[in-house]
């Protein structure tokens, strides 16, 4: 009887009958550099920079979608991962459009941290993680066993991974890096010179320039995807530091009532458009904490499609206290995009930290037991490199 096969097609020589799987449609969408297609809804994923925050985010950042992230209180760590996006661009070879109404972005090129390419580097960085390694042990001995087999987040340089690379924050990035990539730039003060050729639509005119320059820039530059054959696919990250602010002549952060109160987010609902139809990725930064009316702040993260905030301990009771001791502040997902499914990809982890050491930033789990001082225990769960004993019952 003739063998019949399963799935795929069949390759017949002398009498031997073998067979090929056939390949997925979209596969061929995983030959674009810095991205591969997600398990779960076959969307094209690129690395946000940080291993440990693509693990939240259910693997990555979709192509075609905006990450939203809520600056903590004095900028310092939304700085840090827009940062992060930006250098992940460069490493892969995507091209990058990079805006901002306070930083020149040549300055913010040239202040973005160092990758760790090779074994050394990494073996540098993971030094330092490794030397929390006693400390951390010590306190998962006080913790119920059954909390032991929670998952883990990868947040370590010493684990392989093809997707996603580390960066050593104490050093900045080589220029010889930028030499294979293109960097588009927008500097408000020097854009509000020119002469807006897009209809406003009530917009402000800095809203509308910077929506006029990464229309231009996805279709000149072929991110639209409308000639397949033209050239090599490639990616534009997009990055607009600290939109909403008053840099940016939006009021929404100066009144309950401001005066422009849909500028925003009719410019959300336009650039979101842009991205589903191109092969490109925008992070934005926006200071929520100085929004004060927060029915603008739900319509901006109904306009975005991943949403993360940042809670800096810089000035509150958590600085002091010692349960929050080896972490700088707090990380709220607020939102994660449903793509091809009914449902969205959700962490199974939720109350999540960020610490920064001296090179290494990373977002862990962090898990309190206990009603009181006395009777709390955290244990970190996020350092898959330290192979932490499990406790036995």
């Amino acid at each position: 009887m003739a063998a019949v096969p399963a799935a795929g097609g069949v390759a017949r020589g002398r009498g031997v009958t073998s067979f090929q799987r056939k390949a997925a449609a979209g596969s061929r969408l995983a030959a674009v550099a810095g991205t591969r297609p997600s398990v779960r809804h076959g969307q094209l994923l690129l690395s946000s920079g940080l291993p440990s925050l693509d693990c939240v985010l259910g693997g990555g950042v979709a192509v075609g979608t905006l990450l939203l992230i809520e600056e903590d209180k004095y900028g310092l760590y939304s700085n840090l991962l827009y940062k992060y996006f930006l250098a992940e661009g460069v490493v892969c070879g995507h091209d990058l459009f990079v805006a901002s109404a306070k930083e020149h972005p040549d300055n913010i090129l040239k202040e973005l941290p160092a990758p760790l390419l090779d074994d050394t580097h990494r073996n540098e960085l993971g030094e330092e993680a490794t030397a929390v390694k006693s400390e951390d042990f010590q306190d998962s001995m006080k913790i119920a066993w059954r909390y032991q087999n929670l998952p883990k987040m990868e947040a370590s340089p010493t684990t392989s991974t093809k997707f996603g690379h580390y960066y050593d924050v104490s050093k900045t990035m080589s220029p010889e890096l930028f030499q294979s990539i293109k960097c588009h730039s927008f500097y408000l003060p020097e854009e509000l010179s020119l002469q807006a050729k897009m209809k406003t639509c009530n917009m402000n005119s800095a809203y509308t320039r910077l929506l006029e320059s990464i229309h231009r820039i996805i279709y000149q530059e072929g991110f639209d995807g409308s000639d397949p054959q033209k050239k090599q696919k490639n990616i534009l990250r997009i990055g607009i530091q600290s939109l909403g602010s008053m840099l940016w002549g939006d009021d929404i952060c100066s009144s309950d009532t401001p005066e422009d109160v849909h500028s925003l987010t009719k410019f959300l609902y336009v650039l979101r458009g842009l991205l589903r139809k191109s092969l490109s990725a925008c992070i934005i930064t926006v200071p929520a904490h100085l929004i004060q009316n927060k029915a603008i702040m739900e319509r901006v993260t109904n306009l975005s499609d991943t949403v993360v905030g940042l809670e800096s301990f810089i000035g509150s009771e958590r600085e002091t206290n010692p349960l929050y001791k080896d972490y700088h502040g707090l990380v709220h997902v607020h939102q994660i995009p449903r793509l091809n499914s009914l449902i969205c990809d959700v962490s199974d982890t939720k109350d999540l930290a960020f610490r920064l050491k001296r090179k290494l930033f990373t977002i862990e789990t962090v898990l309190i037991e206990g009603s009181n001082t006395k009777d709390v225990f955290h244990f970190n769960l996020a350092k898959e490199q330290m192979n932490i004993a499990l406790l036995s019952n």
